[in-house]
């Protein structure tokens, strides 16, 4: 994929960092990545590309716009990337008619007026780097939720960092093993800056009379631009303690600056290096003061970006030095590791390599959305029989009417599509002129034989293919699910391995339908991952197929089997009668359309029209 970054790089923010490492991490994987920004050089092998972005007046905007239309045209790009309300202001523009997507990651709360609301420059998708963000998106800017999608800043956990979970080291190599370092971690300019103002006036002091052995430490860039209280009491906490105040500024080495310090103040990305580090942090960002972060207080604190972000919007923000006095007392009267599992929690949901992932997949999602932005209608079949069969779940169409459906697509020059063939559209592998102008997705749950005694020869005889969902333990022979629950419903046989392969080789598609059928919900959680995971597992080892898609039995999900499904590797996963208006609503609960017995003509109108979600949505309610 052909990426372009555009943000303000007037300074080296936590913005900065996230799209440098983004670009890094994509451009490893094989994609093209291009950066345009203020900055003449930025700490990247990507290409690179100086341009005012952060200049808000009309013209150097014009000319802007201008600059990044010839880039876009000139390296063909895929999608542009913008990190700041301003690089979105000039991307949204410089790509109008290009049919080009436009991803924004709002890194911070968006000014509340009337153009933040009512003039949509952030694209096809708003990446949020935080739940509170995405509240505050959704709820005061009125964004769209389809459109919002909420992916943490990623990192680098470098190699540099040898620390076992929850291994403790504290001290520095020129230290007493006695001392301890308390470091101030960040910007120290604007907010920020005042926050540390007042915590040198109010709490350092303190502890550093009550503590002999404590070092402070200021880590971080714009040290001169702290405010004038701050700097006296530097100056004055420098002439009491003279070298255990150390004055570090920027620094390059930050991550050996954590393993040389017991406790970190700060928020954001700072807080997400220190406690993948083992280092124990006292969260405090502009917005709120979450305290020392453990277990119980990480989803609040990740929920904030660790103190940065208030969901809502609220006075002004000044910390209670008491408290964070009285926090940092606690802690080094006692050091303690942090919790290995924490530390594992925190390596696992901010690594660098899983986030570009998820950026990767926002990106496909806004190509998609551009290119295909109508209803992609999925059907959902069952059993395909010779005739038909006594049984109160209306889930069969026979032979001749199927064949009749087939009919009417040809007929009306619609085009069926795998998920897999979705996927090769939406990362690029395929191109998007070739994307067929009326898609449908056939899919077919359980695997029954008369799937591969009817279906199979009808489709293959219409050019078509589908996706068939199996379940994963292949001793499963036969709708025993039915049969508990109700003894009189016909019994229905599942394909045999051979003849499953068969699909496989016709070019179907494979999807998971869990190892035996069960309701997701009902299970408990670590129950219900294994049915997800597991099934997975199975299909493409006796199959030899990559598992994409999975479909929820009975439809039945819910927040957390829908977390599970993303979590075992699925790209897609299909509902049943709840979903989305647009397949990129959400790729884990995909609409589909029940197919009965006596499908007409006008019902296949009906079922098949891009309109179709919209008009259940507003008959059903759902």
């Amino acid at each position: 994929m052909r990426i372009l970054h555009v943000l303000s790089a007037n300074f080296f923010a936590g913005s900065v960092a996230y799209a440098v490492a983004l670009a890094e991490a994509h451009h490893r994987e094989g994609h093209q990545v291009w950066l345009a920004s203020d900055a003449a050089t930025l700490p990247t092998v990507a290409g690179q590309v100086q341009l005012p972005v952060s200049e808000r007046s009309y013209v150097q905007r014009l000319r802007n716009i201008r600059v990044l239309r010839q880039l876009v045209r000139q390296h063909q790009i895929d999608v542009v990337h913008a990190h700041s309300r301003a690089a979105s202001w000039v991307s949204y523009f410089a790509l109008r008619g290009l049919k080009v997507p436009l991803v924004s990651t709002v890194h911070g709360r968006q000014h509340l007026h009337v153009s933040t609301s009512a003039f949509d420059i952030y694209g096809e998708k708003a990446i949020a780097i935080c739940e509170n963000l995405a509240e505050h998106l959704r709820e005061e800017v009125k964004m769209a939720a389809a459109k919002i999608v909420v992916v943490p800043n990623g990192i680098a956990f470098g190699e540099e960092l040898k620390t076992e979970p929850g291994e403790f080291v504290t001290g520095s190599p020129d230290s007493p093993s006695t001392s301890l370092r308390l470091a101030f971690i960040g910007r120290f300019n604007g907010p920020k800056g005042e926050q540390v103002a007042v915590l040198l006036q109010q709490a350092v002091p303190g502890l550093m009379q009550e503590f002999p052995h404590l070092r402070v430490a200021l880590i971080g860039g714009e040290l001169a631009q702290l405010s004038a209280p701050g700097k006296v009491a530097l100056k004055q906490l420098q002439s009491q303690f003279g070298e255990r105040v150390e004055v570090v500024g920027f620094t390059d080495d930050v991550a050996g600056w954590l393993l040389k310090t017991d406790l970190v103040i700060g928020a954001g990305r700072v807080a997400m290096e220190a406690l993948g580090a083992g280092r124990a942090v006292l969260a405090l960002g502009e917005a709120a003061y979450v305290g020392l972060v453990t277990p119980a207080t990480y989803a609040e604190a990740a929920a904030s970006n660790f103190g940065d972000v208030s969901a809502r919007q609220q006075p002004h923000f000044l910390v209670n030095a008491a408290q964070v006095a009285l926090d940092a007392r606690a802690f080094l009267r006692q050091p303690h590791r942090i919790a290995p599992a924490l530390q594992q929690r925190v390596r696992s949901e901010y690594s660098l390599a899983r986030v570009a992932g998820q950026v990767l997949a926002v990106y496909e999602s806004a190509r998609m959305r551009l290119a295909a932005p109508d209803f992609i209608p999925v059907l959902m079949y069952h059993k395909i029989p010779e005739a038909p069969i006594a049984t109160k779940h209306q889930i069969f169409v026979t032979k001749e009417n199927f064949a009749g459906h087939l009919a009417y697509f040809k007929r009306h020059k619609i085009s069926p599509i795998t998920f897999r063939d979705y996927q090769d559209f939406a990362s690029g592998r395929r191109k998007l002129a070739e994307f067929p102008a009326r898609p449908i997705i056939l899919t077919f749950d359980d695997g029954y034989t008369d799937n591969y005694t009817n279906l199979l020869p009808l489709m293959q005889q219409a050019g078509y293919r589908g996706v068939l969902y199996l379940l994963g333990d292949f001793e499963v022979r036969h709708n025993q699910w039915d049969l508990a629950a109700d003894p009189t419903e016909p019994r229905a046989d599942i394909m045999s391995e051979a003849q499953k392969r068969a699909f496989v080789a016709a070019g179907w598609e494979i999807g998971a339908h869990t190892q035996s059928h069960p309701r997701l919900t009902t299970l408990a959680p670590a129950a219900a991952a294994h049915e997800i995971a597991q099934s997975k597992a199975e299909l493409e080892r006796r199959l030899g197929v990559e598992v994409l898609s999975f479909a929820y039995p009975y439809g039945d999900l819910s927040p957390e089997t829908k977390a599970l499904v993303q979590q075992a590797g699925f790209t897609y996963a299909v509902a049943t009668d709840s979903g989305g208006l647009h397949l990129e609503d959400d790729r884990m609960q995909i609409f589909r359309i029940n197919m009965f017995p006596h499908e007409t003509p006008a019902s296949l109108f009906k079922k098949t029209a891009k309109w179709y979600r919209k008009y259940y949505r507003w008959k059903r309610k759902k």
